[in-house]
């Protein structure tokens, strides 16, 4: 039998993954993989080489270059910083969709929010976190559910943060603008309520009132880097996300969740996910991707 070592030897880091207008080579796609791994985490191996292709293609042919060499040449200087930030905004994956996994904003509506919205009138702080916030289709659906059960959350010290990567998304999030489909998940008399129809050249889109968006706070924040928090979270949103990170840095993210949550504070996770590691000892598993967290230690740095 051929030892692991014997096959690496044999892989030639000239060897074409993905061909095109652009060949991408092993040496390129290695290169690529350990930048965005330091930067974001994301862990990318030679079955992600179609997908690397088709989201940096268009991007080097914009930026003039001749190819993935010259690109990650680029990339890897001091002069490509910000082509290096662009790289990591077209590699990560943006789908959302308005109340995505809705038995999360289900749970959060019956067995989450009637005591939080009870400390809130009594003075008390809540906080909710969306980590990888995307486009704000998740953050929006939290304040949504909140405002569906106390339409003046925003009086209290009731506030949302909603984080991403992207500081392109997250402009996006900002203005807050959807296409109609994009609303499919919202009710009538919701849509009603919190949205109203801008025009967008022809084409009908709908804007969040600022009521809801009075809620929210966006920033920009990489996961991998420290966490600039000052108080800790009751609820914390973080789907779909962790799965394209390996083990290691996985079970490094949950104890950090873990750290940041009180006793009896929820965590809730992408439906491919789980909590591992030692932090896997510090949540009870609730429901579907739905966790409440003990208070036993997990590392309680962040």
């Amino acid at each position: 039998m051929m030892s692991l070592g014997a096959m690496e030897s044999r892989q030639s880091p000239d060897e074409v993954l993905a061909s095109g207008e652009y060949p991408l080579t092993r040496r390129d796609l290695s290169e690529i993989a350990a930048m965005i791994y330091a930067d974001a985490g994301i862990y990318l191996n030679d079955s992600k080489a179609s997908l690397v292709y088709s989201r940096l293609s268009k991007h080097i042919r914009n930026l003039g270059l001749r190819g993935f060499r010259e690109y990650c040449t680029l990339v890897s200087s001091q002069e490509g910083a910000a082509a290096r930030r662009e790289m990591l905004s077209h590699l990560t994956t943006n789908f959302t969709r308005f109340f995505r996994e809705n038995h999360h904003f289900e749970h959060l509506r019956d067995e989450v929010l009637p005591g939080l919205i009870a400390r809130a009138k009594s003075g008390g702080r809540v906080r909710i976190w969306s980590a990888a916030c995307s486009d704000g289709q998740e953050p929006y659906s939290i304040a949504l559910t909140v405002l569906s059960a106390l339409q003046n959350a925003a009086d209290y010290d009731f506030r949302i943060l909603a984080t991403d990567i992207d500081p392109k998304i997250l402009a996006t999030a900002r203005a807050g603008i959807y296409d109609e489909n994009a609303l499919e998940a919202i009710s009538p008399a919701m849509r009603k309520q919190w949205f109203r129809e801008v025009d967008a050249g022809g084409r009908r889109k709908f804007q969040v009132d600022d009521r809801v968006k009075k809620l929210i706070t966006f920033n920009e924040l990489n996961l991998m880097a420290q966490w600039p928090f000052k108080g800790g979270f009751d609820v914390i949103f973080c789907r779909n996300v962790v799965i394209y990170f390996d083990e290691p840095t996985q079970v490094k993210i949950w104890s950090r969740f873990a750290s940041l949550l009180p006793e009896g504070g929820h965590l809730y996770i992408g439906h491919s996910e789980r909590v591992s590691g030692d932090a896997k000892n510090a949540f009870d598993n609730i429901g579907i991707t739905t966790y409440r967290y003990t208070g036993k230690s997990a590392g309680r740095k962040v």
